[in-house]
């Protein structure tokens, strides 16, 4: 809501934002669409959620930023919260056997491949955390600072 709001929590907030909203639209895209046929509400809602939100969401943060407020520190936090829900998930998959994506279901796959997808996944929210951080530094500083 505002974009000149700062600090440690707002960057890695805004940086985890950025990249799930990112990672959720590849990984609907090339890995979880292909599984399901949706039709009707179900379909714009997808349409919405999987497609139009990620791909309007990064052109505008190259747009409009705010930047610069991606540091390494920020990166390395930023895949705090994800890591442990991993954690948690297989933790509690080997408990209940429920999973929530088909390609982290430990119980069909194996712990080893259902492991190795997740990590896939964190290896590229890493590249594009990383090229993330390297446009927040060459795009313009956004909004512009006060003279």
């Amino acid at each position: 809501m505002n974009p000149l709001a700062d600090g440690r929590l707002w960057r890695v907030v805004r940086l985890d934002a950025l990249l799930g909203i990112l990672i959720t639209g590849l990984v609907y895209a090339i890995v979880l669409a292909p599984q399901v046929h949706l039709t009707g509400a179900a379909l714009a809602a997808t349409i919405g959620f999987h497609y139009v939100s990620p791909w309007a969401t990064v052109p505008a943060w190259l747009l409009f930023g705010p930047r610069p407020r991606v540091t390494w520190g920020t990166v390395f936090a930023a895949f705090a919260w994800p890591l442990l829900w991993l954690l948690y998930i297989f933790v509690q998959g080997a408990f209940t056997h429920w999973y929530p994506y088909p390609f982290l279901d430990a119980g069909k796959l194996g712990l080893g491949d259902a492991v190795r997808n997740a990590l896939l996944v964190v290896v590229l929210a890493a590249a594009f955390a990383a090229l993330m951080k390297l446009l927040d530094r060459k795009l313009p500083v956004t909004p512009p600072l006060p003279a």
